[in-house]
């Protein structure tokens, strides 16, 4: 008798569990915080949106362009445009020296980049290669990209860059080694962390990810870094996914390299192009998947962070940003809150 009266008590089952479920109330949907709304100061350059004539009435001037990507709400643009733009202790100086554009990432706006190229905002920047916000990039009197800035920079750090475009030092160097020359040594001095491993043969490393950590004396910013998401837990529970390797962006001490040659921690931070200090260069499988190179509240940190370390980026290949929205979805879905800054 049990066995021809069991599909009824499960049916009775479902239709229990669903009349219960009938009965509760539905999370409520959480909420975004932390974003800033963006107002740009009133000389900012007020473009037609075509560039090419942009790029010719600045030459004009002995100026260069500023292509100012950014994003509804963004905090990293709002506090780029704050303290680097309307309230920077060089207003004047870009004021005379650069002629600045702003463009939204997500836009439709067209804009035309020479006689042959007309694109939306969006697809300009997916064309410049603009992955974080706010995205900056210098045009020569040719109309070509000599500097491209990924992210937020301090007024410190930001000044050097500026006088590196307006020499036109980029005829002469690389980004990264006029940064080196005119950095402030020790502004910092090289702290430990328990995570980081005393490791200098790269090609030797465990099959899992990596995550280097470039850093030197005249980081500004590196202290902040140890401080804040260094010491949490959430950023170090993510981080036990990783080999995690610091490099001393200023040291000659002997490492080698991915590919077993011979090198030093100088060496090898200039053949990565770091420009940037501290920036985080997230490996997996032999290739180079993202780098952290400015400055990141903790959510969107500890989602970059698990992009790679937890292996996202197999079902999000496009972008890392594409993990960190559907987190998000399900977060508020779940009726939690995202604060995207700190502040």
């Amino acid at each position: 008798m049990l066995s021809v009266f069991t599909p009824w008590r499960g049916l009775l089952l479902v239709l229990l569990t669903v009349a219960w479920s009938l009965g509760q109330a539905a999370p409520e949907r959480g909420i975004i915080t932390g974003g800033k709304p963006i107002v740009y100061p009133s000389w900012f350059k007020e473009s037609f949106l075509d560039i090419a004539d942009d790029v010719d009435e600045a030459s004009e001037s002995g100026k260069h362009v500023i292509l100012l990507m950014d994003m509804n709400g963004c905090p990293y643009c709002y506090k780029m445009v704050e303290e680097n733009f309307k309230h920077a202790p060089y207003k004047e100086f870009i004021q005379a020296n650069f002629d600045v554009i702003g463009l939204n990432v997500k836009g439709d706006r067209e804009v035309a980049l020479n006689a042959e190229t007309t694109l939306t905002e969006k697809e300009i920047a997916d064309k410049l290669g603009v992955r974080f916000t706010p995205g900056l990039v210098f045009l020569n009197a040719d109309n070509n990209p000599v500097v491209k800035v990924n992210g937020y920079r301090n007024v410190r750090d930001f000044r050097v860059i500026l006088d590196y475009v307006q020499n036109r030092t980029y005829e002469q160097q690389p980004l990264a080694a006029y940064i080196r020359e005119h950095k402030e040594n020790e502004a910092y001095t090289l702290r430990d962390h328990p995570q980081f491993q005393a490791l200098e043969d790269l090609s030797a490393l465990p099959d899992k990810p990596i995550a280097l950590f470039f850093e030197d004396s005249g980081c500004l910013d590196c202290a902040a870094l140890h401080d804040g998401h260094l010491a949490a837990k959430e950023v170090r529970d993510v981080l036990a996914n990783y080999t995690v390797v610091r490099i001393d962006a200023f040291s000659d001490n002997p490492i080698t390299d991915f590919e077993g040659k011979p090198t030093t921690e100088r060496a090898f931070a200039e053949a990565q192009g770091v420009s940037y200090t501290p920036a985080i260069v997230l490996r997996d499988r032999g290739k180079e998947l993202l780098r952290l190179e400015s400055m990141l509240y903790r959510y969107h940190f500890t989602g970059l962070l698990e992009y790679v370390g937890e292996r996202h980026y197999e079902a999000y290949p496009e972008s890392p940003f594409d993990y960190v929205n559907a987190k998000t979805e399900k977060l508020l879905a779940e009726g939690k809150n995202v604060s995207l800054s700190e502040e």
